[in-house]
């Protein structure tokens, strides 16, 4: 294109690329992720900051082209660099950081780029030791990636992830609130145990408190029996005193001297009584853990589940959600487990199961939607690299009627299965498993399906007891690649019944006594679930291993940064 021609595009631009809010530069998603790959706007001139992806130097080294990415998109921009404007030695090195200005040019026809930068400021450089950068232009794995966490939302895979979580976690507010839910910030610390399962992490201070004791009895060790001896006869010594004085009537103010000593000498012996009894260790009452000595005054944890305390506001106002990190202490290496993950759980009141159900369906196809409406440039990286199957499973979840099958139904069919032996032999009365789950979303129906009404010997107390008494009111959306998305269920609104939930699983009503208060005073129909929201992500991506869709991956034997 002629400079001429180039000249009277950029005199018929009427629109400005909008910049940055509270930044003085222009997103690369802004240019490049236009309908005409950014070609519209050139002539004008933009500042621009990012990361160098690749960089090489041309022409016996008078020009530099660098591919520079923001984080804000896919794609990267194409900046050309004179020698003249900078050491083009400094700017290629993978991992730079740049900030530069220049005027947005069309490329030749032949260039792949719809649009590059001619850059005549450089405003920043954050130099990068290419010999030391432990990311090189090689293809990386995502083990390996697990070892470097704090740089590998540089790679191009893990700021996908990170654009598609943002996302989800915007879509699911937005379905929520669309539909007249309130956020709801449930406790991450609590004293009740949601699953009853037992693996949660302990929140105390004992022990710091314990290893504070130990350093202070080193330091200053407690007194002996002998000066606790001495200390007490010295408080009888200014207690004869002080009676002498009042028998022989002596003045007041001699009076009032000695009964400060009698207190100075009173407060003494307390803090030497007191630490005498001071011990090393944890301390124990009746040969178990004196939790009133601790930070809460009884034994607290990390969360399983923010259900429990959200139900106190389904009783309350009706329709709410909470959406926050929870915690299993669970000694798990499979792909599947972390120790830290985050839950998105609604609570509905004058629901039942079947309105349960609804709200899981409509949820789960809005997300996927909203995927497909608003990153679909992330999602074909997804299907190019991981798995070419993500962006067609969307649309096959965001348009089919999930199946409806009861549990018993469910083992009924996998019992035929004729074609496949699973690992978990089938029969009524087990927890499904991962396969038998995939094989009934990804084999028999070949798209989303909801199991309900399982066995009550499989499932937690709060799940309404049917009329049966053998099966309670829950149920679990499977997807195709992850198996189990949701689960949820109607609650037990009848307090007689929940009593006997509770004492049968071997579980104290004491910490629940608050939960049966919602029953005890205006009970009410509700139903909820929970969505692991990294499981939605695994869904979605056809990535493989959970630790590599969360930012900061917790697992046995790792918590980085």
């Amino acid at each position: 294109m002629t400079d001429a021609v180039e000249n009277m595009a950029s005199a018929s631009i009427t629109e400005q690329v909008p910049k940055a809010d509270f930044s003085d530069r222009v997103p690369i998603r802004s240019i490049v992720c236009r309908p005409d790959g950014g070609a519209g706007l050139s002539g004008q001139r933009v500042r621009v900051g990012g990361w160098v992806k690749t960089g090489r130097e041309q022409l016996r080294g008078d020009v530099a082209f660098l591919e520079l990415s923001d984080g804000s998109c896919q794609t990267n921009l194409q900046l050309m660099v004179d020698k003249s404007v900078w050491e083009l030695s400094q700017l290629v090195h993978t991992g730079t950081c740049l900030q530069v200005e220049g005027v947005l040019k069309l490329p030749p026809e032949t260039a792949k780029q719809k649009v590059e930068l001619r850059v005549d400021r450089v405003l920043h450089v954050g130099p990068t030791d290419p010999a030391k950068y432990p990311l090189p232009k090689t293809k990386l794995t995502l083990e390996f990636l697990r070892d470097v966490v704090h740089l590998r939302p540089k790679t191009n895979t893990i700021s996908a992830v990170a654009r598609i979580r943002n996302a989800l976690a915007f879509a699911t507010h937005s379905f929520f609130q669309k539909h007249g839910f309130i956020y709801v910030h449930t406790p991450i610390i609590t004293t009740s145990d949601c699953e009853g399962a037992g693996e949660m992490f302990q929140v105390t201070t004992l022990i710091s408190e314990a290893e504070k004791m130990e350093k202070e009895l080193i330091k200053n060790p407690p007194p002996s029996e002998a000066e606790v001896e001495a200390a007490g006869a010295f408080v009888s010594e200014k207690k004869d005193v002080l009676k002498k004085l009042k028998n022989d009537k002596a003045s007041k103010q001699e009076i009032t001297a000695a009964v400060a000593e009698l207190a100075k000498a009173k407060e003494s012996l307390s803090k030497l009584q007191e630490r005498a009894q001071m011990k090393p260790g944890i301390p124990e009452k009746d040969g178990k853990i004196d939790y009133a000595h601790d930070f809460f005054g009884r034994q607290a944890f990390l969360t399983v589940s923010g259900q429990l305390q959200v139900e106190t506001y389904a009783c309350a106002v009706s329709s709410v959600y909470t959406f926050g990190p929870t915690f299993r202490a669970e000694q798990s290496h499979t792909s599947r487990h972390l120790a830290e993950f985050w839950m998105v759980e609604p609570e509905i009141a004058f629901a039942d199961l079947k309105d349960d159900m609804n709200c899981a369906e409509a949820y789960v196809k809005y997300l996927s939607q909203w995927l497909l409406d608003n990153c679909l440039d992330d999602m074909e990286f997804m299907a190019k690299n991981f798995d070419k199957g993500c962006i067609d499973r969307l649309k096959m979840v965001a348009s089919t009627p999930f199946e409806r099958l009861t549990y018993t139904e469910a083992v009924d069919l996998l019992k035929k299965v004729t074609d496949k032996e699973f690992d978990n032999k089938v029969e009524w009365g087990i927890d499904l498993a991962s396969e038998h789950e995939r094989y009934l979303t990804e084999v028999l129906f070949k798209k989303p399906v909801i199991v309900y009404n399982y066995p009550k010997g499989i499932k937690a107390f709060y799940m309404r007891l049917n009329d049966d008494g053998e099966t309670v009111a829950a149920m679990d959306v499977l997807v195709p690649k992850v198996g189990e998305l949701i689960g949820g269920s109607q609650r037990e609104e009848r307090i007689d019944v929940i009593q006997s939930r509770i004492v049968d699983m071997g579980l104290p009503l004491e910490p629940y006594e608050w939960y049966l208060d919602l029953r005890r005073y205006g009970t009410v129909k509700h139903s909820g679930f929970g969505l692991g929201f990294e499981r939605m992500i695994l869904f979605a991506t056809g990535i493989d291993n959970i630790r590599d869709v969360i930012p900061f991956p917790r697992y046995p034997g790792r918590a980085d940064l």
